[in-house]
């Protein structure tokens, strides 16, 4: 038999532990308190008020939760529990046991500090040596929503359950009166059922009126080219074909929207996936070695183009504008690589089919389709920079940054879906996110 240590879990402390004891030195968890010391306390979103239950100091919630999602805790009920069984979230709370509810009230509303610290955290790397803005690259990933997509309904069948509701929400008003007419033994069993009729009503209600504002700004986007049409084919002569048609104000019938979340949408990654309701969650990362993320972005269509300029020029009030992006097919728009063209950046944009179809592929060679025809003067003098050797040698930095990063976020993190909902907080939450894997790069750079 063997000599085993001994041990009793009847064992009292001789003297109060030191938190610092439970954890090793180069713990990531003392560089996260560290970094959310550097953020100011106006970024926070806090009771100024003396009266009342004092509040957790908005600095211990910030590193609690940005150790939390560094280390795939994200659920704010794990995270709770989590400070008390985990001995690195225990020493990030100093031993303190926020609630759940006010873990979740803090990640909704402090935005802001999430911001500050994201900036905070790339001045310290820039500080320590470790990032230098030159060549970035950028990209978008989709990440679920916190919905389901068979919440999601038609703008046609709307219209229809709304009517059929209506008709139920009378007849059960109807069958109500009757029996308070005549003393029925359960009262309340109509007007719960009346109830809930008339909340679903109020959501199609509401979706409905989502589409049918969509519709009309962009049916007002598009009049002017309209007008524009119309006016050449009046002024034509002879044979003139059909007329344009002019933008409608009502939505397509197959348009959806989403009663959980209405600003997600149903996505999918590529043709052999399946449509998932989720959120293009898009991040600008240093491709000069350190892999951090410089900026991010949400948009809730699949077209990454439409945020491309925004994204990179947005970084010009945080961290400095790179000298040259790296962005595949996607990205490819010509107003976007003008506006970063003007502002000296050099946009370097795949245009068409940068994967070639590998020798010995398990998958059966494609079936050869016909080279589009490029006709833009833009896309043609981005085609020929892509064919130098600077340039080839630039963009095969794309797929090493970028990639990698989506990569730890989701299978090392295990980041996939949104806990909160609606843009605006799922843009707080990718941030959030986003603060955490830099956290967890920048500890790994410095330790190394």
């Amino acid at each position: 038999m063997g000599t085993f240590v001994p041990f009793s879990r009847d064992q009292s402390f001789l003297l109060p532990p030191d938190l610092k004891d439970w954890l090793p030195e180069d713990d990531l968890a003392h560089f996260i308190v560290a970094a959310v010391e550097r953020v100011p306390l106006d970024a926070f979103q806090a009771k100024v008020t003396a009266s009342g239950k004092a509040q957790y100091h908005p600095r211990l919630m910030l590193a609690l939760l940005v150790y939390c999602y560094a280390n795939g805790v994200f659920s704010s009920r794990r995270i709770e529990r989590a400070t008390h069984r985990d001995l690195g979230v225990r020493f990030v709370a100093a031993n303190l046991h926020p609630d759940h509810d006010t873990i979740a009230a803090f990640r909704r509303a402090n935005r802001a500090a999430f911001e500050a610290a994201f900036l905070r955290v790339l001045l310290l790397a820039r500080e320590a040596g470790l990032l230098r803005v030159g060549t970035v690259a950028i990209d978008g990933t989709k990440l679920d929503a916190n919905a389901s997509k068979i919440r999601s309904v038609r703008y046609d069948r709307a219209k229809e359950l709304r009517a059929k509701l209506a008709a139920d929400i009378a007849a059960l008003t109807a069958r109500a009166e009757t029996a308070d007419a005549e003393d029925a033994p359960d009262p309340q069993a109509l007007p719960k059922e009346i109830a809930r009729r008339e909340a679903l009503k109020a959501k199609l209600d509401a979706a409905c009126a989502r589409l049918e504002a969509e519709a009309r700004a962009e049916a007002d986007a598009a009049r002017p080219a309209y007008e524009a049409r119309k006016a050449a084919f009046d002024a034509k002569r002879g044979r003139r074909g059909r007329p344009p048609k002019p933008p409608g104000d009502d939505p397509p019938p197959e348009r959806q929207s989403n009663l959980t979340d209405p600003d997600s949408a149903l996505m999918r990654r590529s043709d052999a996936h399946e449509y998932r309701q989720a959120y293009n969650a898009q991040a600008v990362v240093c491709a000069e070695g350190s892999q951090l993320i410089l900026a991010t972005g949400i948009a809730a269509t699949t077209a990454d183009a439409p945020g491309f300029a925004a994204a990179v020029l947005g970084m010009e009030a945080t961290i400095g504008l790179p000298s040259t992006v790296l962005a595949d097919t996607g990205f490819a728009s010509a107003p976007a690589v003008a506006a970063l063209e003007a502002r000296g950046i050099e946009p370097l944009v795949a245009i068409g089919r940068t994967q070639p179809h590998r020798p010995y592929d398990f998958r059966p060679p494609p079936r050869p389709k016909k080279e589009r025809r490029i006709c833009e003067p833009w896309r043609i003098a981005m085609k020929a920079k892509l064919q130098t050797d600077h340039a080839k040698a630039l963009y095969a930095r794309r797929k090493q940054t970028v990639e990698p990063a989506f990569g730890i976020i989701k299978s090392a993190m295990g980041f996939v879906r949104f806990r909160l909902r609606g843009i605006h907080n799922v843009a707080a939450e990718w941030t959030l996110a986003a603060l955490a894997y830099n956290c967890r790069r920048l500890h790994r750079l410095r330790t190394a």
